[in-house]
């Protein structure tokens, strides 16, 4: 079975984006048909970009250059802090402590965007709700949360403390828990995908692709990491089936990097570039 990947035409474009926070228009129609995207799927995206205010357009065509707007180029620098966590938990240098750390929130009606924010920063992290307005982690998250519902204008409407006895309905054991709270057989499943789609790209790597055929792979790569990495919550080792998918997956995706290099001055490379990869372990 060969898994199909979907590259969103946006990321495309983001990962485009080189040190000096241009695009080249001639390389991103180049990649984007290598992909297998319409011209015109491209050109409607660029259209809406700039209309967004987050690039400006200078010039025609396929000799275009478009220009990152400082607000873009801020998003662009990602917090890479889960994916180095993710590594650590891999090599067994983020042992879980056996705590839990809950959040409860309580923001007005009046307040409701900040309120539906707030719920959403939980959810990113990785929490899991208990109850009405009670979530739960199990990794630390409260500097993160301090400072979303500051940014938010409600730092009085968080409440935030950590058990070694969390009991739901008449669940207590740490790993049934993590069972009942995250869907990890989904999770599962997506590593897998992506170990799959790993293999086939450092196979590709092997046999001295162009420039160009680097980048869609590292487009690729990149998307697929982050479909998958986006709804993980980071669960430690203590609390998952082993051996789990999901570091098996990033390993796979470290060697892909490693042999990808930093051969292009896009910023997609340099997400990366800065991660403390595991040393390669011998193909199982």
């Amino acid at each position: 079975m060969t898994d199909r990947i979907q590259v969103p035409t946006r990321l495309l474009v983001h990962a485009l984006v080189r040190a000096d926070g241009t695009v080249d228009a001639g390389e991103l129609y180049r990649v984007a048909e290598t992909i297998g995207m319409s011209e015109q799927q491209v050109r409607l995206c660029v259209k809406r970009l700039v209309a967004e205010g987050r690039f400006r357009h200078e010039g025609r065509g396929r000799k275009a250059v478009l220009h990152a707007s400082a607000d873009t180029l801020r998003e662009l620098a990602p917090n890479l802090d889960f994916l180095h966590h993710a590594y650590r938990q891999d090599t067994g240098l983020e042992p879980w402590d056996g705590r839990w750390h809950l959040a409860a929130f309580a923001v007005p009606e009046s307040a409701r965007p900040a309120r539906d924010a707030l719920r959403d920063t939980l959810l990113r992290l990785g929490g899991a709700a208990l109850q009405g307005g009670l979530y739960v982690c199990a990794n630390p998250w409260e500097p993160y949360l301090v400072a979303a519902a500051g940014e938010l204008g409600v730092p009085d409407s968080l409440t935030l403390l950590t058990s070694s006895d969390l009991r739901r309905g008449e669940v207590s054991d740490p790993v049934e828990l993590a069972r009942e709270l995250w869907p990890q057989d989904e999770l599962a499943e997506g590593y897998r995908r992506l170990s799959r789609i790993a293999e086939v790209r450092l196979a590709r790597l092997d046999g001295a692709p162009s420039p160009d055929e680097r980048l869609v792979i590292a487009v690729e790569l990149a998307a697929e990491l982050s479909r998958v990495m986006e709804p993980d919550p980071l669960l430690p080792p203590e609390l998952l089936s082993q051996p789990w998918p999901g570091a098996r997956a990033r390993e796979l995706f470290a060697r892909c990097w490693t042999a990808l290099g930093a051969e292009t001055p896009s910023i997609l490379f340099r997400q990366y570039a800065g991660i403390s990869f595991p040393p390669a372990t011998p193909p199982r």
